[in-house]
């Protein structure tokens, strides 16, 4: 499947490439693992390798305590995969930022995820003091400004290279009030995000509307917006995140489908459910590409893309990055 590509400047990112030649495009996650285990890492890279154009490392997701999101892009670029550094603002300050860019940008490293991050009260250190001294949007920023300006947030010239950024931003469309989530893209879209990925659809409805409304503006011309799915594996997890993750809108319906099912059964109803939400998403207008999450299932993400009918990935002419 292609569409109309956007302009999208020259890049070592396969995402990117993928992105401006008009591909359907795919994102998934590895997770860091919370102790310093290498395997666990290569294990989740022999598994996915060839089942995405890109893979995000979550930066200390939920709050908790996990191996850095650069050493872990790092490992994924060594192995000739394309990493999505994830960067919280919860965690550091502009001077630490812009220093795990750099070295990011020196390990080849150009697609970065700016993120606000969740609270620390959420996580496993609940007396953790959150940084927040920049929000996503400045994030944003200052990656385009690193890029595009050759200059750090002071203003101040990177001698000699300026790094190769292809910079991402997330988008909630079920966080209220709904009508302000299109006006909160534009920003991100204003500051040089040139990719969206979204939280993960449950109310297809819901994320119809929000992307009438961001086709309305333009938005989906100026940047490529990845809609989030992903599998859910019993009527209790459908539950938790329906009534306990906040920005998650998840229908009564998607419940009452898992009600009564045994494991086996419920696991592969929630495989179903995530297909048929992203056969209906890749329908809308202006959705450039799919950002799959299967927490904790990252075993399931194999066939779960051979059934989307997204496996095998685009061939790429430049072999810059690898076999993606």
């Amino acid at each position: 499947m292609t569409t109309e590509p956007i302009p999208i400047p020259p890049s070592t990112s396969r995402l990117a490439r993928v992105l401006a030649e008009g591909h359907f495009a795919l994102t998934l996650e590895i997770s860091p693992p919370v102790g310093p285990n290498r395997a666990a890492v290569e294990r989740q890279m022999n598994l996915l390798r060839g089942y995405a154009d890109a893979f995000n490392v979550t930066d200390n997701q939920s709050a908790r305590v996990h191996t850095s999101s650069l050493a872990v892009s790092i490992m994924l670029r060594q192995a000739g995969l394309d990493p999505i550094l994830q960067v919280t603002c919860r965690d550091r300050n502009r001077l630490g930022i812009q220093s795990d860019l750099l070295g990011a940008s020196m390990h080849g490293i150009s697609n970065v995820l700016a993120l606000s991050g969740d609270a620390p009260i959420w996580g496993d250190h609940p007396q953790a003091q959150g940084v927040f001294e920049i929000d996503s949007i400045n994030l944003v920023r200052i990656l385009r400004m690193m890029r595009d300006d050759q200059v750090f947030e002071n203003g101040k010239t990177i001698p000699k290279i300026a790094p190769d950024f292809f910079i991402g931003a997330a988008a909630n469309p079920f966080a209220p009030p709904h009508d302000f989530r299109p006006l909160r893209l534009a920003k991100k879209v204003a500051a040089g995000a040139q990719f969206i990925q979204t939280q993960l659809i449950y109310n297809v409805p819901r994320f119809r509307e929000y992307m009438k409304q961001v086709v309305d503006m333009g938005l989906h011309e100026r940047t490529a917006i990845l809609a989030g799915v992903g599998p859910v594996r019993s009527m209790r997890a459908a539950e938790f995140m329906k009534n306990e993750v906040a920005g998650m809108d998840v229908p009564d319906e998607i419940v009452k489908r898992l009600k009564g099912l045994d494991k086996e059964q419920a696991a592969a109803e929630g495989v179903n459910i995530c297909i048929e939400i992203a056969e209906e998403v890749r329908q809308i207008e202006g959705v450039r590409g799919l950002h799959v999450m299967a927490v904790s299932w990252s075993s399931i993400l194999p066939e779960l893309v051979t059934r989307m009918g997204l496996h095998p990935r685009p061939e790429m002419a430049d072999p810059a990055v690898g076999g993606a």
